[in-house]
């Protein structure tokens, strides 16, 4: 089972970062709070670790796990180029509750499933996991509950849900908001929404007035 540190405590905080970030450089799981949602967390570069996290939710590759990044910066070494509209919707809504479909760099050597050249990618508004962003790397990232599952909106929900399958879970307190995150695929010549979540459609078009759903 999973050992659970109160990142709440200052030094529990920096106990939980340092096991984290060794549990991902050993390719195991690590259950972590966003500002949506819990998360399950692995490296999003180890093809071993992301066939782990699929097999820890029950869940198929043909829904590829998004990326999660600790700067705005970072989408930038993930594509080949990035599209405007993409770059108008990170200035406009992240860090939060935006995840943004791109097609990925083909140098980039990771498996997230059958995602046919695309990455989602998300720059999330809680601190403690932007912290642990900046120690790994972009991380692969899905909700900590078994496929058709509520979603974890606590660490002990979340540990209740896939602690056997994680070594390190990070208490950052209840999440308050358990909607999920927009998805808007920019890898067209017109982005679309693809799922409307904790940012409402009409605010999007205030920063892309061509988006469509």
């Amino acid at each position: 089972m999973a050992e659970i540190y109160d990142c709440t405590d200052p030094e529990g905080r920096t106990a939980g970062l340092d096991a984290a970030a060794e549990a991902i450089a050993a390719g195991r799981l690590v259950l972590l709070p966003t500002d949506t949602v819990y998360g399950v967390a692995a490296d999003a570069f180890s093809p071993n670790a992301v066939t782990r996290l699929l097999a820890a939710k029950n869940r198929g590759r043909g829904m590829p796990v998004p990326v999660l990044i600790g700067e705005a910066s970072t989408l930038a070494g993930l594509v080949l180029q990035t599209p405007p509209a993409a770059t108008a919707l990170a200035q406009a809504f992240w860090p939060g509750g935006l995840t943004l479909v791109v097609e990925h760099a083909p140098s980039l050597a990771w498996d997230l499933g059958d995602a046919e050249g695309t990455v989602a990618v998300r720059l999330p508004d809680d601190e403690l996991t932007r912290d642990l962003l900046r120690r790994t790397g972009p991380l692969a990232v899905s909700s900590a509950n078994r496929s058709g599952r509520p979603a974890a909106t606590t660490a002990q929900e979340a540990a209740e849900q896939l602690g056997e399958h994680a070594a390190v879970v990070l208490d950052g307190g209840p999440r308050a908001d358990s909607a999920a995150s927009t998805i808007v695929d920019c890898t067209g010549p017109v982005p679309r929404v693809l799922r409307v979540g904790a940012i409402p459609v009409d605010r999007l078009r205030d920063a892309v007035p061509e988006l469509t759903d």
